[in-house]
Parts: structure tokens; C-alpha cells; sequence
């Protein structure tokens, strides 16, 4: 079973997940259904109206390659990409392609860090998704609100 000890995040574009771009350090997801409550003369919270879903992120790379500059050029071409699970290959820290989690991304914003004297510098990206797929691989829009 996938844990976050055997499995790796990656950008992967064109379809081509035998070369994804450097394992993504730090992910954070944020799936929002905008909905606002309707309100009437005789009644309060009568219903509600449903606007689009929402599919964000933020992720970060470290900037010891070319991910980091690949990653700012996917965001200046506005070039889509998925964001796909590698899983660990029989424990030989091999990293096999496994799902896509999210389709149709876009970077918003690309922030590189400066040099750091220790560690691996940090390249900082936001995004939005259009489709996300589920456990089963099925891709998968947020649920609509209808009253």
C-alpha cells in the first residue's frame, strides 16, 4: 500500500512519465467549493447558489538541477501539466510511475529562493488544476450545487 514513505510527487508533462520533472519536496492542495447562502424577505438561508470549483496548490523543488528552471519555463509558456505518484520499485529507492493526481495544471507563480551556504536551495510554485483523479483513476470535477 502507497505511504508517504514509498511514494514521491513529480511534474509530469506530455505524457512522458519515464522522464518526470525532480520529485516535488512539498505539496499543499486546496480544493474550494464556493457556494454563497440565498436569502429571502420571508426566510433566511433558503437555499444557496453554486459557483465553479476550484483546484489549487503550491508545491516546491529543490533548485539542484534543471527542475526548477524547466518548472519556470513550463509557467512563462503557460504549458499544461499533470502531477503524477512514482512508488517505490521493490525498495531499491527506484521510483516507478504509479497515477496522476492532478491534470491540466498551470503555474501561476514561480518564486526561486536565493543560495543557500547549507542545504539545497528551494524553488517555490502555485498552481490551478482543472480535473483531479481519484483512488480508483477516474478523473473527477468537485460536486455542483443544485437547490
Amino acid at each position: 500500500m502507497p505511504t508517504f514513505m514509498n511514494t514521491r510527487l513529480a511534474v509530469i508533462v506530455d505524457n512522458d512519465t519515464a522522464n518526470p520533472i525532480s520529485p516535488i519536496e512539498s505539496f499543499t492542495p486546496t480544493f474550494s467549493l464556493n457556494t454563497e447562502v440565498v436569502h429571502s424577505i420571508e426566510a433566511t438561508h433558503i437555499g444557496y447558489i453554486g459557483n465553479p470549483e476550484s483546484f489549487t496548490f503550491a508545491m516546491s523543488v529543490k533548485a539542484i538541477d534543471d527542475s526548477a528552471a524547466r518548472l519556470t519555463r513550463l509557467a512563462m509558456e503557460g504549458a499544461e501539466f499533470e502531477i503524477g505518484v512514482f512508488e517505490v520499485d521493490g525498495g531499491t529507492g527506484e521510483w516507478d510511475f504509479n497515477s496522476i493526481v492532478m491534470r491540466q495544471c498551470l503555474i501561476t507563480s514561480a518564486n526561486p529562493s536565493n543560495a543557500t551556504i547549507n542545504g539545497a536551495p528551494m524553488a517555490s510554485f502555485s498552481g490551478v488544476a482543472r480535473s483531479v483523479e481519484t483512488n480508483d483513476g477516474e478523473a473527477q470535477t468537485l460536486p455542483t450545487f443544485t437547490g
